[in-house]
């Protein structure tokens, strides 16, 4: 009897893509994926560090698994990720009934951790960083990625803005090899996948520890030549490193989606400054202009931190002001907080929290009207649907995605997912469209491209 294993995936789409990985690696021991913790004989927690709010969920899941555990002395209960990185031993302190911890740089070694727990009876930590980091070339998701599917391309971050703990428990960036990327993708297009997100703390960055020419865009014109991938998106990028030449792929890569994902955290260049971000307000607003005219119906989303240390109501004022000059179509925004071993956490002028919060909540009002705005500039609009498969809510319908990155949720059934269609928007919310047909999909593929002025 094959034992079973339940992992919990907090953060970003780099634990995602991560905790795929650990699915694949333990199934190809023998071990079988179960969605019931409770059934589970082995449970991991696959952590993020970058907020408080991700951390506090880790502890109190942690509290409550622990009955688990009482009514289980067998069960094997780990915790990954950057937590268990930044934390180490620490962590068997706070949660003595923990078995295993392992760092960003051990996914790799996990069957072996678990059997050394299983064998010998004891705790188990490896936090220890690698130069080569951990390698998952040749480890196969555990499951059907489905339509869409996620690709890591550089991990790690060399940029150290002050807040941010990521280089300390992700270690400086590593990129793979272009064609091991590539072969990737095509393994991917063959299994059914339409659609890829290359992924790295800054991907802008692909290619500088190689040595070689080009970096980021030659990978983007490389994956774009792989046959039978409709569309190509990325996360993240640092705009002190988007480049004229990555800004053009929008306008000559046919597969590249007119989306970007550019953090800008503050307006304010004094608190900019104070992040260590590497950049202005003026170079950021040069950026979006020339994405803009590259792509004029780009959509742009973005990342903002509120309550940064020596934030004065000037600094918060330069935010809304750049908000309203760009106009994101969304915005992840957050109250600051102090990370262990950044730079910011040593800064004095801390923003009291009643404050932080007042700001948090003028800012995302602002937000909301943008949303609203841009996705209203879609009604009656002819967009074109990449269908991910049924509606959560409602299974008489489909949902899926414009190039645009915008949800669209549309009458239809199964045999859609997968097909790239035409649909004509009706309504618009805060977080979604939804539609009808325009054009019924031919065949299995079923591609229906239309022009919006017709």
């Amino acid at each position: 009897m094959s034992r079973k294993v339940f992992i919990k995936t907090y953060g970003c789409q780099m634990n995602v893509y991560d905790s795929e990985k650990i699915t694949g690696l333990l199934q190809g021991c023998g071990y079988e994926l179960v969605r019931d913790s409770s059934a589970a004989d082995v449970i991991l927690l696959n952590t993020c560090s970058i907020r408080e709010k991700p951390e506090h969920k880790l502890y109190s899941l942690l509290g409550r698994l622990k009955q688990f555990k009482d009514k289980n002395p067998d069960l094997i209960l780990g915790v990954g990720g950057c937590v268990a990185q930044q934390e180490g031993e620490r962590l068997f302190e706070k949660a003595p009934f923990l078995d295993l911890i392992f760092g960003t740089h051990a996914i790799d070694r996990l069957p072996e951790l678990i059997k050394q727990v299983e064998t010998d009876r004891v705790r188990v930590c490896r936090t220890g960083m690698r130069e080569e980091g951990y390698s998952d070339e040749g480890i196969c998701c555990g499951y059907s990625p489905g339509v869409s599917a996620y690709v890591s391309v550089i991990r790690g971050c060399n940029n150290f803005c002050s807040y941010c703990v990521v280089p300390y428990v992700r270690g400086r960036e590593r990129s793979r090899p272009l064609r091991d990327i590539v072969a990737e993708v095509e393994h991917l297009v063959g299994t059914g996948v339409r659609e890829v997100t290359l992924l790295g703390q800054n991907v802008n960055s692909y290619g500088n520890d190689l040595g070689f020419t080009g970096g980021f865009p030659r990978l983007l014109r490389a994956v774009n030549g792989v046959a039978g991938l409709e569309r190509i998106r990325f996360i993240t990028s640092h705009p002190k490193d988007l480049s004229d030449d990555l800004i053009g792929c929008f306008k000559k890569l046919d597969k590249l989606c007119g989306h970007i994902h550019l953090p800008v955290q503050s307006g304010s260049n004094k608190i900019l400054k104070l992040m260590n971000r590497g950049y202005t307000r003026e170079d950021y607003l040069e950026r979006i202009g020339a994405l803009r005219s590259a792509c004029p119906e780009m959509s742009i989303t973005s990342d903002v931190i509120v309550g940064f240390p020596r934030e004065g109501e000037e600094d918060f004022a330069d935010t809304l002001s750049l908000m309203n000059e760009v106009c994101f179509d969304d915005l992840f925004s957050f109250n600051y907080s102090d990370r262990p071993m950044t730079a910011a956490r040593e800064l004095a002028d801390k923003v009291p929290p009643a404050v932080k919060g007042e700001r948090l909540k003028i800012l995302q009002e602002v937000q909301r009207e943008h949303s609203l705005r841009k996705n209203s500039v879609l009604l009656d609009r002819l967009e074109e649907v990449l269908v991910e498969g049924r509606s959560r809510k409602d299974p008489r319908r489909v949902t899926g995605k414009t190039r645009s990155n915008k949800t669209v949720n549309v009458p239809g059934g199964e045999n859609l997912k997968g097909s790239v269609v035409a649909v004509r928007i009706r309504e618009v919310h805060l977080h979604s469209l939804s539609g009808e047909l325009a054009v019924l999909p031919r065949g299995e593929k079923g591609v229906a491209r239309q022009r919006n002025d017709e």
